[in-house]
Formats: C-alpha cells, structure tokens, sequence
C-alpha cells in the first residue's frame, strides 16, 4: 500500500488524500448511526458484554477513548438526528460531538451545530463557556509531593543490598511524569490556567507579588502574571521586531527600494534588515505567516515567525519592505529549498543550497497580533 502511494504524483497524491479523507469521515458516520440503533436495542447485552463500552473496547477493538466518543456521538445522535450529516460532510467532528453533546436541547442545536462548524477544539470549549459561563477559580500555589526515589534497601543493621536475578543492583525508579499545563475557559474573557512551576519561579513570583502590593494589594495571581507578561511582550517586541513608541523620522516612510533601504541604515548586499523594514512588514503582514498557496489559501501560522527574503539574499534580494516577508519556519524553509532545489541535489550542491538557505533565514519567535495588539509597531511620528 505504501508502495502504490509513493508511485503517485503530487497532484495525484493530493487528490487521493481528500477522497480517502472524505471516505473516513463517511464510514465514521455510518458507524455512529449503526452504534446509536445498537446501543438502543441492547444487542452487546446477547454478545457476552455487560455494557457499550465494553463492547466496542473487547469486541470492536476500539481504544478506550475511541469507544467514549463514538457512544457519545452515537447516542447525541440519536437525539439529534442532523448531527450524522454533518460528520459526513466534515462540518463537525467527534471531539466537536463530544463537547457539545451535554449542552445541545430541541431548541438551540441548530444554533450550537452552525456556531461550532469548522471550528477548532480550542474554539468549541470557549463557545461552550459562553453558553455555561463557570465561576473563577481562586488563585492557589501549593507544593507537588516530592518525587519517589531510589532508596537504598539497606537496613539498620547493615544487612546486604537486595540484588535482582542477575546479581545486580535494580535500575532506580523513573520520575514521575510532569504534569501537563491546563488551559481552559471558563467564561467569556476568563480562563483557567494551571502549570508547574520551578522554585526558582516560586520565588521571583512571590517577589514580584511583594513589589506589587500597593497596586495589587491582595496580591492577585492573575494581575500579577498579566503584568509581568504585559513587559515581557513589550520586551519581546523591541527585540525581535524593533518595535518602539518613537520610531526615528526618515526622509522616506517605507524603505521601498535599495536606495530607500540605505537611506533607512541599511548596507546594499548586506543581509542585515533595518528596524523599519521589520516594523513595516510586521505590521503590513499582520504577524501571520504571509505564505499563499496556488489555490489562494494562506498559511495561518503565527509562531515561529521568520523574516523572508522574496528574492534570496544569496541571488542578490535586497532587506527592502517589498523583497521582506514574514514566513513561517516551515514555509521559509520550503520556499528557499523550492528556489535552490535543495531536495533535489546532493553533495557539494546541496550543501550550498543549505547555506543559502541558512543565509536567509532571519529568527522571529513570537505569537500573533492578537497576543500583540497592544504593543504593535505603530508608524513614524511626524
């Protein structure tokens, strides 16, 4: 099977990825109509399970999570016929389902079903906190329970080390797995989050909480972070972007040319992109990866945003607001190894593909204007 892919072209493999995908989503719906009409007659009772679940689990063969929101699915559906239509079409997915499912009634799942169309997880659970807003959690720090460790068997007496089966000391006990960070919504405009913190952290919090008093008196967790975020961002644009309240006056607005480029401090065959050139592209390109695809799809990603040289700067492209765009990590890389071939050499010429790609990749790690609208680079003042 594998093999019959790799014979296809591109265009060949592309097509077959959405038919194949659209038949996944067709026989995912036919199942959950199938499971709705077994659940309600029982028929896992006659097969030896005691429960769907265990059905699914030791005679489908499902995982325990796959079987939870298929029966979910499965019995949301049967209250709510549309929603098998909309699997099908891939308007809405499981985990969509599975979200929605203890909040749809007769008259708001139409509603609920349009809002949550094409919409991420993320975007359901905050659709689902606008409509069952929870209260705010209090803000708490308290201490994890130390990690179990490999204690010596030694006993008081001196008696000796107990050895396995071959005569060696057992291997220590592996740590405990961290716990992974929660963010969740619990209102409109409210969220709950909870991560580990070092005692390191510990304590530069406790310190700010403490040089925070007479603003923040009760020394609130949530202020407290939301400032020091607020300075981190303000920091983050200086130095990534060179965002500032006062940009220098130039004698033209937008370094357009090279010899506008030179104007704004820029050295012609320099790879080195003045402030700005940066300031400008951010903001002309909204801090989102400013790739478009032949079908006019644009990439939609905001981390690990780079700054991209249209015209190389190894084929003589020049650090100018018209020749500069913010790319994505991955799609700068697809775009300098589709110019130089990259791929598709080997040895010495792919090596200096590599370099050039090297050369014009300029680092720009940060999130999207929404988590930066308040400190994006305004104009120059007049």
């Amino acid at each position: 099977m594998l093999s019959l892919a790799g014979r296809l072209s591109n265009q060949e493999l592309l097509a077959q990825v959405k038919l194949l995908a659209q038949q996944e989503r067709d026989a995912i719906a036919a199942l959950i109509a199938h499971l709705a009409v077994l659940d309600e007659r029982d028929l896992y009772l006659a097969e030896g399970c005691s429960s769907m679940f265990t059905y699914c689990v030791q005679v489908l063969h499902l995982s325990e999570h796959a079987a939870y929101g298929r029966i979910e699915a499965a019995r949301a559906v049967r209250e709510h016929p549309v929603i098998l239509e909309l699997l099908g079409d891939g308007s809405v997915n499981l985990t969509t389902v599975g979200l929605l499912a203890p909040h749809l009634t007769p008259e708001n799942h139409g509603d609920l079903l349009e809002a949550a169309t094409h919409k991420s997880k993320r975007q359901v659970e905050e659709l689902v906190a606008r409509l069952r807003p929870q209260p705010p959690v209090p803000s708490s720090i308290r201490r994890l329970p130390a990690p179990n460790r490999a204690s010596a068997p030694a006993t008081a007496s001196g008696d000796a080390l107990r050895l396995d089966s071959a005569g060696e000391l057992p291997p220590p006990a592996a740590p405990s797995p961290a716990r992974p960070a929660v963010v969740a919504p619990l209102a409109p405009e409210r969220y709950k989050i909870q991560f580990t913190a070092s005692a390191e952290t510990y304590e530069k919090l406790r310190l700010a909480q403490d040089l925070l008093r007479h603003q923040v008196p009760d020394g609130d967790l949530g202020q407290v972070i939301d400032r020091a975020l607020t300075a981190l961002l303000k920091d983050l644009t200086r130095q990534k972007f060179a965002a500032t309240d006062r940009p220098r006056e130039s004698a033209v607005d937008r370094p357009h040319t090279s010899r506008d480029y030179e104007s704004q401090g820029g050295v012609a065959g320099s790879r080195h992109i003045p402030a700005e050139v940066r300031r400008t592209v951010w903001t002309r390109d909204g801090g989102q990866c400013a790739f478009v695809a032949h079908n006019g799809r644009r990439c939609t990603e905001r981390a690990f945003l780079e700054f991209h040289h249209v015209v190389p700067y190894g084929a003589g492209g020049e650090a100018t607001v018209e020749n500069i765009q913010l790319r994505c990590r991955a799609h700068n890389g697809y775009e300098a190894e589709r110019y130089f071939g990259g791929r598709k050499h080997s040895g010495a010429a792919r090596a200096d593909g590599d370099n050039v790609l090297n050369s014009v990749r300029t680092e720009l790690t940060l999130g999207g204007p929404a988590s930066l609208a308040s400190f994006a680079p305004g104009r120059p003042r007049r």
